[in-house]
């Protein structure tokens, strides 16, 4: 069966050619089943080829698509022209004010974030897992928008799919982490069994974002856990004991 690519958006972003991806619609099997479009898995290459070409396809058709190799770091790089798959720059979020260009990032239950400044021309994308999101990758990702003419007060951000406080259960130790950066991140934790707790990544990411004066801040509330026919999820490929996961991409870009 060959299901279309799908593709979720936002109006808060319209202007922008943009989509999270899941992992319908790509031509990847076995555990890859779908959209993977992860060089880090274990995929064929040529299956991962073909997915990010749908995904340019099913977004911004002709575009040229750029991402980054994640390092779970608050790292943003500005792009101004296209660069090879093998000369990726470390780096966990891109920003760029150049039509033609699909800035993506790429996720499996850590959060993704897209952003729009639509009065400047200027969009962002980040990948915030728990380090990067703590980090600060998304206040790097506006501090880099700001530098190509964008204002916190008109950027748009929405938050995709991503492990929901129901999925993710943590120990004592990463809820101390959070509490030790700020008393106020409390609320994003929910009491578990005894040393555990369940935590709200996507909440914490948003509320950084609006805590940063972006104008505009949504969350899709798509948990990719608990969703294993539409999202890939690292955690659960590491509960099921499989041995790789795929990754999906979320992306925009100017027209």
């Amino acid at each position: 069966m060959n299901e279309p690519v799908e593709v979720l958006t936002h109006p808060s972003l319209a202007g922008a050619a943009h989509g999270f991806l899941g992992r319908r619609g790509g031509v990847s099997a076995g555990i890859h089943a779908g959209m993977n479009v992860g060089w880090g898995s274990d995929d064929e290459r040529a299956a991962i080829t073909e997915n990010r070409a749908r995904a340019i396809a099913a977004v911004l058709p002709g575009a040229a698509l750029v991402t980054v190799h994640q390092v779970h770091s608050p790292t943003c790089v500005t792009v101004t022209g296209p660069w090879g798959d093998d000369a990726r720059p470390q780096a966990d979020a891109l920003v760029t004010d150049r039509p033609g260009l699909l800035i993506g990032v790429l996720t499996a239950d850590c959060a993704p974030v897209l952003f729009h400044d639509a009065k400047a021309g200027v969009i962002g994308a980040a990948h915030a897992g728990w380090k990067g999101a703590i980090g600060g990758v998304t206040d790097s990702t506006i501090a880099a928008m700001e530098k190509l003419g964008a204002t916190r007060a008109d950027i748009a951000a929405v938050v995709g799919p991503c492990i929901a406080q129901a999925s993710y259960e943590v120990d004592e130790g990463f809820e101390r982490r959070f509490q030790e950066h700020d008393p106020a991140n409390e609320r994003f934790f929910r009491p578990g069994k005894a040393g555990h707790a369940w935590f709200d990544l996507e909440g914490y990411v948003a509320a950084r974002l609006a805590a940063a004066g972006v104008g505009s801040v949504a969350m899709l509330g798509e948990d990719t856990y608990a969703q294993p026919d539409r999202f890939f999820s690292y955690r659960r490929a590491t509960h099921r004991g499989e041995p790789g996961y795929g990754r999906e991409i979320s992306v925009i870009g100017l027209e």
